[in-house]
């Protein structure tokens, strides 16, 4: 926190005197904030956000850079990869593959190799955390999904769209996709994809509108443990705390995240909205 509160009075071009005035606290109390001997409380982090909003203070970047300060003091062992974790209530004991079903690539511990994503998950969750952590991919068996209509399609079968063809060739293909991997990688359905994907599910948009967004979105990837050896694999490196500003910054990342996502989104679908097979054609092998 004391990075992001001297980050902001950098920004701002400000004195800690200014900088205090303008909050509406004294010297000592921005002093000891910067110096990471206190925290500001509920007020005062509400006002520093407002001030943020209102002299365009870029706070995202601040959050992020913090972030990548505390990896660049990471020396993760050789082959080791780093990736983020965002958890509702935290990790509890062991971690294990064991996140609700309907998730894109079903049950597993899900990373980002992008912080963005999983900070954005949790940011509604006062109880969340946020981890840095690596993964070892030495020995495991690792699946990658291309960025195309069969990443769409193994996360419709994972969220249960797919029950009615349930015993079918087509069906039974995505459920053996990941059969005996330990590890999935693709891309990340964040809050830019969710309305596109809803859409096709739904049959508002077809596979090419859906694979030109995808594209046009530019989504990092996910990284899924899927079994428990994968999981013995992961390693917790750092738990970054979130204040209640960062939380509220986040938050308003995510909603403008989803409304420029929808807005690309429906002009790309009107650009290409009579190519390519809506979600019930591909479901009924319709050519």
């Amino acid at each position: 926190m004391k990075t992001i509160i001297k980050g902001i009075r950098t920004s701002l071009g400000l004195s800690q005197q200014e900088f205090a005035d303008l909050i509406g606290v004294t010297f000592a109390a921005v002093n000891r904030w910067e110096n990471g001997h206190a925290m500001p409380n509920s007020m005062a982090q509400s006002r520093i956000y407002d001030v943020c909003a209102e002299r365009e203070v870029p706070l995202i970047d601040l959050i992020l850079n913090k972030i990548r300060n505390a990896v660049s003091q990471i020396s993760p062992k050789e082959g080791r990869m780093i990736l983020y974790h965002g958890s509702k209530s935290g990790i509890i004991g062991d971690i294990a593959p064991i996140s609700r079903d309907h998730c894109d690539f079903g049950r597993g511990f899900y990373m980002g190799t992008q912080p963005e994503q999983p900070l954005t998950l949790i940011c509604d969750f006062e109880k969340s955390k946020f981890y840095v952590v690596s993964l070892d991919l030495q020995s495991l068996d690792v699946f990658q999904v291309p960025a195309d209509i069969e990443w769409a399609m193994l996360v419709a079968y994972h969220r249960g769209k797919m029950e009615r063809i349930q015993g079918s060739p087509l069906y039974n293909r995505y459920q053996d996709m990941l059969r005996n991997r330990d590890v999935v990688i693709g891309s990340i359905a964040n809050d830019r994809m969710f309305y596109v994907l809803d859409n096709f599910f739904l049959g508002n948009i077809t596979d090419t509108a859906l694979i030109k967004s995808l594209s046009a979105l530019q989504l990092g990837e996910q990284v899924v443990c899927i079994t428990q050896n994968a999981c013995n694999a992961v390693r917790i490196e750092k738990e970054i705390p979130l204040s209640a500003l960062e939380r509220r910054c986040l938050q308003n990342i995510s909603a403008e995240n989803r409304a420029r996502g929808i807005s690309l989104a429906n002009d790309i679908c009107r650009t290409h909205r009579r190519e390519g097979k809506y979600f019930d054609e591909i479901l009924d092998g319709l050519d």
